[in-house]
């Protein structure tokens, strides 16, 4: 079949030159509307239930609310992982389902399950499913702010106005608000007045409701037309709800103003935001997954112009906060800039090696059409462009030109052979034969490389969704590089080369100088086949024992510009604490030049959004100059950030946070879980484990999950008590959360706005233990009296959050680490807690972060590259059709090894599984070397020539080409291998020095290995 393509090709080589030009400027424009994104949607489908339990302390809510829920969702079809963050007055639930689950199909699954549980929930108590949304979707902060405005003008123009118009852009999945003051008609009752006027609380509450209503009455009919009725009874205004009436005493109403103060304020809140230290409102903008960020991000600025225009004076938008694009861009810009120049050393490599324009020209066309293939093929997976896709290209861009280069230097020189005959051969049959002689080799070497890439296909984690559409993208461009080699190269080799002057011309003194000096070495070589083999073990040997010097990580740093500053206080803190600290961490910041901007996120979201944290937990955006030196700089941040008392901080990137917490629930490196029932246990576990971490070098951003630390005042109800006076338990907790919490009575509409009517004690009145305890309450054996008749109040220390993973508990001691690697940090946390902490039976340790991720990864590479070496192997027998020569050009794997290794040991001694996927790449690659001269010799022989001159000429013929490719394929990664730290290119990198490396030891060693081992082979075999 590939006889009759290269035929064919030959027989129509205007039209395959016409589609080939065709095909380009179809790629053009295809690749100009496909969409940009920094890295592939590599998050597994999520489903986030959320429950409120307003009252509820956090163990109430974990005991009635989030066990039911646990049970009803465990065994889900495809559920991958359950996770789950209690707090007082609500409850989190994560569902992570297997990649390739259907998220709709998820989400009905979750709503089915849910059903199950509504009978065993408290009344009132309905979960709901969060917006279908990515968690490293929050593509733009926005903030609003006015000097001369108050808070809650502020946040009732980002809820009412703003967030309404950004949820209509297409592609925003949802816009979470933090900040400013939640407008709220307020009804704060007087007990002193209540028992004047014989009220109680919840008669307030009912007449509020009542206060609030219409109602349809029907239609008024005549002869042609009829009116619909309604009974208007909404209030608009404070002064309408203070006059509604309560009761009648002595013939005289009761007015709600009579006993409560009634005012417009600012809600009672759980979560804050702020820009630059100041109060000012933030909204968190989410895309939907798949949705295109750019594009999106776009769409955003526009509904942003249009607000701009129609602003409350005094109200402006800042969009100077994080913006995902900002790094998309830079990191796009960086890895194109690592692909065109790439792309101008292979076309240099070219004119030196071929030293005329047509053979160079040939050759170099199969660049440009080979990966705008293989960048449209990813639109058939569902992909767009983003850095992993053009790294996919950057990495192929030097061995896309192989086949054309092989097959181009064999037509040119079996031209000039021919010219050089008494009675030449027609040109056409002479490009024909010469090249169905390389393509045997070129195909099965082509077919080698692809099979590489199997193991990097088969990884189960984010590492995988990550790399595989640079291992598509590199893939289909090899594979279309290899239809090019069988088409296009042939049609343009019988257009532009056979009347060529360039035929006449002696080769190069370049390569006449590199085929004198290769002779010569081989002189030396062939004879010592023992010495060769020897000199290589060394070097493997060598190159091996560095290995033990070298760390090993899961993903190599990114460098986003942006930061996460997270700060966690103890359990108990205030908001206004919390808020305190929140600004001193800003000004610090802000006095870094390098840092543009702050965006402080405090708690939990207001409206069901997914932040949802205990006001301990604060998180600062910061956007940085792109110029700024990261890693320097956060160092010196965190330095100064050390000298606050009473929290913890960590600094992070965004999307090496979103990895870590997507792994492990948590966010930092290293994620150290002890799983148990008892809170009391897990407590002392992990301050054992806390203490073992904090003894280890390279510990930073040390912290444990809180668990008992949060203060409680605990009314415990004397059952005998309440019994005597005429109330039952539901009573008296009913009547302290109306009293203490307060309760939504109605709802005030105001154009398209909705404002909660709110009604409770008034704050003052039960400020201190001691009013709480004098609070009236009504019964019906002895009228009003005291709390403290029926309970009792202590202050306990309670848990603040409880934490669950697959339904079970759990607490998590998370680090980051800084100066060392982060497996050997964990495994040498892991010897210590094995000889130190006994755990009781039912507890156990889990070890998760990047360090499960590494070590998972480097496990899978291993069982699946075996698997692919045996592929190889097979395809290689096919290819040579003899084992033993298979297994010669195998021996080129060890060798590539010996400059991978050292190459990376000093370009920075980190294994992580980008370096892994290095590898594999250069297997391949090295691979191709070896099949391309044993196939080479193999020819040569069919020809009937000698032994010593099969290896000696086959050598010769194939040095130009073997190393041309070599040098396109190494030498293009050298702007990534160059590039250490820079944005965009941090995962290529480590990948682009392993190859860089290896393809440097491995084709020379190839270029004498190789010939002297099939010298002595085949001279064994004769």
């Amino acid at each position: 079949m590939v006889n009759h393509l290269i035929h064919w090709s030959l027989e129509h080589r205007a039209l395959i030159v016409a589609l080939a030009f065709l095909t380009f400027f179809f790629g053009i424009v295809t690749i100009r509307q496909m969409p940009v994104d920094v890295f592939p949607d590599f998050v597994p489908p999520q489903v986030i239930v959320q429950a409120d339990v307003p009252g509820m302390t956090t163990a109430e809510v974990e005991a009635l609310v989030t066990w039911p829920l646990e049970q009803a969702l465990n065994g889900t079809s495809h559920l991958k992982n359950l996770r789950s963050q209690t707090f007082a007055g609500i409850t989190s639930i994560t569902a992570t389902f297997d990649w390739g689950t259907d998220i709709y199909a998820a989400r009905q699954l979750v709503t089915e399950r849910l059903a199950m549980a509504n009978e065993r929930l408290p009344k009132d108590v309905v979960p709901a499913l969060l917006p279908i949304a990515s968690p490293i979707g929050i593509i733009v902060s926005v903030g609003v702010e006015g000097d001369r405005v108050t808070p809650m003008d502020l946040r009732t123009t980002a809820e009412w106005t703003v967030r309404p118009r950004l949820l209509a852009v297409p592609g925003v999945a949802s816009v979470t608000v933090f900040g400013g003051d939640t407008k709220q008609f307020q009804v704060f009752v007087d007990p002193e007045k209540l028992r004047a006027y014989d009220l109680t609380l919840n008669d307030v509450f009912a007449a509020v409701q009542r206060a609030n209503v219409n109602s349809g009455a029907g239609f008024l009919t005549n002869a042609d037309q009829e009116y619909q009725i309604r009974g208007i009874g909404r209030i608009h205004n404070v002064e309408e709800l203070a006059n509604s009436v309560i009761a009648i005493r002595n013939g005289v109403p009761v007015a709600v103003s009579n006993v409560a103060t009634v005012k417009i304020g600012a809600a009672f809140k759980r979560g804050d935001g702020g820009i630059d230290g100041k109060p000012y409102v933030v909204l968190e903008i989410r895309k939907q997954p798949g949705a295109d960020t750019i594009g999106t991000t776009d769409a955003v600025d526009r509904a942003l112009d249009e607000l701009d225009r129609s602003m409350p004076a005094g109200i402006r938008l800042n969009r100077n906060l994080v913006r995902q694009s900002n790094f998309i861009h830079l990191a796009v810009h960086n890895v194109d800039r690592a692909l065109l120049e790439g792309g101008i050393i292979v076309t240099i490599i070219l004119f030196l090696f071929l030293l005329n324009f047509r053979t160079a020209f040939i050759s170099f066309l199969a660049m440009p059409l080979a990966l705008i293939l293989g960048l449209i093929s990813i639109r058939l997976f569902g992909s767009g462009i983003n850095v992993m896709t053009l790294g996919g290209l950057a990495i192929a861009i030097g061995e896309v030109v192989d086949d054309a280069i092989i097959d181009v230097e064999n037509v040119f020189r079996r031209l000039r052979e021919n010219r050089a005959l008494g009675n030449p051969r027609a040109a056409l049959d002479v490009v024909y034969h010469a090249s169905l002689e390389i393509r045997s080799s070129v195909v099965y070497a082509t077919f080698i490389v692809v099979l590489v890439f199997f193991p990097v296909f088969m990884l189960s984690g984010i590492e995988g969704r990550i790399f595989a559409p640079l291992g598509i993208v590199y893939i289909m461009s090899i594979l279309a590089s290899l239809l090019i080699a069988l088409t296009l190269t042939p049609a343009l080799c019988s257009l532009l080369l056979p009347n060529a002057k360039l035929m006449e011309r002696p080769e190069s003194p370049v390569t006449v100088k590199m085929k004198y000096v290769y002779s010569r070495l081989l002189e030396k070589t062939l004879p010592r086949p023992g010495g060769v083999v020897a000199v290589s073990v060394v070097l493997l040997l060598g190159s091996l024992a560095l290995l033990p010097f070298m760390g090993r990580a899961f993903l190599p740093t990114f460098n986003e510009g942006n930061w996460i500053v997270s700060i966690r206080a103890l359990p108990g803190i205030s908001l206004a604490e919390s808020d305190r600290i929140c600004k001193q961490i800003q000004e610090i910041l802000l006095r870094h030049p390098e840092v543009i901007s702050t965006a402080q996120r405090t708690g939990r979201a207001e409206l069901n959004e997914e932040e949802s944290q205990g006001v301990y937990f604060s998180e600062i955006d910061v956007n940085v100059k792109p110029s700024a030196q990261s890693a320097g700089l956060i160092d010196q941040i965190r330095k100064e950030l050390d000298s606050i008392p009473g929290v913890n901080i960590s600094v992070n990137q965004f999307i090496s946070e979103r990895i870590e917490e997507l792994t492990s629930g948590a966010r930092a490196a290293v994620v150290i879980k002890v799983f148990g029932p008892d809170l009391n246990i897990l407590e002392a576990k992990g301050k054992e484990v806390t203490r073992i971490m904090a003894s280890t070098p390279g510990t930073v951003d040390l912290y444990a999950e809180p668990v008992l630390g949060g203060p409680q005042l605990s009314v415990q109800i004397d059952r005998d008590a309440a019994l005597r006076v005429g109330l039952t338990m539901g009573d008296v907790t009913d009547f302290l959360q109306l009293a203490l919490s307060g309760r939504v009575a109605s709802t005030v509409p105001d154009a398209q706005r909705l404002f909660d009517i709110f009604v409770r004690v008034d704050p003052g009145d039960v400020a201190t233990l001691d009013r709480i305890r004098n609070l009236q309450i009504s019964t019906p054996a002895r009228g009003k009296i005291p709390l403290y008749e029926i309970a009792r109040f202590e202050f306990v220390a309670a848990p603040d959050a409880i934490n669950h993973e697959n339904a079970s508990r759990r607490l998590a001691v998370q680090a980051n680490v800084e100066g060392r690697d982060v497996v050997s940090y964990v495994n040498d946390v892991r010897a210590k807690i094995d000889a130190q902490i006994q755990m009781p039976p039912g507890y156990y340790v889990d070890y998760g972060g990047d360090y499960e991720n590494q070590v998972r990864s480097q496990h899978e590479i291993l069982i699946y590259s075996l698997i692919a070496l045996v592929g190889i192997f097979l395809l290689l027998q096919l290819a040579v059709k003899s084992l033993p020569l298979a297994g010669l050009i195998l021996a080129n794997l060890p060798l590539a090894l010996i400059g991978g290794i050292v190459a990376l040991y000093f370009s920075g001694g980190i294994i992580s599984v980008a370096a892994l996927i290095g590898f594999i790449s250069l297997f391949g690659i090295a691979t191709r070397n070896g099949i391309m001269l044993v196939a080479h010799y193999q020819y040569l022989e069919r020809e009937g020539k000698p032994l010593e001159d099969v290896v000696r000429q086959g050598s010769l013929d194939r040095l130009i080409p073997i190393l041309m490719t070599a040098l396109t394929a190494g030498l293009a990664l050298a702007p990534l291998a160059f590039s250490r730290g820079v944005s965009g290119r941090e995962l290529q990198q480590p990948l682009a020095v392993v190859i860089l490396g290896g393809l440097l030891t491995s084709t020379f060693l190839n270029m004498i290995v190789v010939p002297t081992l099939y010298r002595a082979y085949r001279r064994k075999a004769r």
